[in-house]
């Protein structure tokens, strides 16, 4: 594991102003942890109104997630048809939710917050398809509420851009990073800035031609032509 430790004391800074620019975020509703795993399933690399609206979908046509399980692939694709990579989604979605079945018959999988954030991390990424984007938002963003940070595309491309990084950085390097750095947060607090950062990238800091000039941390941002001029200036 390789960052900037002299980034470790930013991280409070840069939730403070981002909360500042965009306001304190609401509240994620908590759902069931199985619930939020088959909605972080079907999340990655769709925009989130396309995701809502599948999830929705699975839940009108499967009102248990016994349901779900008894469906073949070929339903569950045309469910979340809109997705992107369908048809992955549905064969690892299927597979995971019999898994599931075999083992928790009633898809109570409350018993992952009896564990320590680790093991339920590694319990979850057993299943097919799960990794730690959806392994770390079924702990996180559902009733367990257990603090593990989540890093989807938007966070990863801000924490590398400030430094927190080196090189092309990953998700689960990434998680273990920030993890290491507020390792006193809690879920809630991990939550928020998620959100925060999350709203960042959708908003400013874009994967191609960021807005670095409106950004509010761009002061203490590696990559930003603005700190490289301001620098320059001394």
């Amino acid at each position: 594991m390789a960052f900037d430790f002299g980034a470790v004391g930013d991280m409070t800074w840069i939730r403070d102003r981002l909360r500042a620019c965009f306001g304190s975020p609401a509240p994620i509703p908590a759902r069931a942890p199985i619930d939020q795993l088959v909605r972080s399933s079907i999340s990655g690399r769709t925009y989130d109104h396309v995701s809502w609206g599948a999830y929705r979908r699975l839940v009108e046509t499967y009102p248990a997630w016994s349901g779900l399980a008894g469906a073949t692939r070929g339903d569950i694709e045309t469910t979340i048809g809109d997705v992107t990579f369908p048809d992955v989604k549905a064969r690892q979605l299927h597979a995971t939710i019999n898994i599931i079945a075999a083992r928790q018959p009633d898809f109570d999988l409350t018993f992952l917050g009896k564990l320590d954030v680790e093991t339920a991390l590694a319990w979850l990424e057993r299943l097919p398809g799960v990794g730690r984007k959806v392994s770390a938002s079924t702990l996180n963003f559902s009733t367990l509420q257990m603090p593990a940070f989540v890093v989807d595309s938007h966070v990863l491309r801000v924490m590398g851009r400030f430094g927190f990084v080196r090189s092309t950085p990953e998700t689960e390097t990434t998680y273990e990073v920030a993890m290491a750095i507020m390792s006193d947060w809690s879920a809630g607090d991990l939550v928020e800035l998620h959100i925060l950062m999350k709203h960042l990238g959708q908003t400013l800091c874009h994967k191609h031609r960021p807005c670095c000039r409106d950004c509010p941390i761009n002061e203490r941002c590696h990559t930003s032509p603005l700190r490289s001029q301001r620098h320059d200036l001394h």
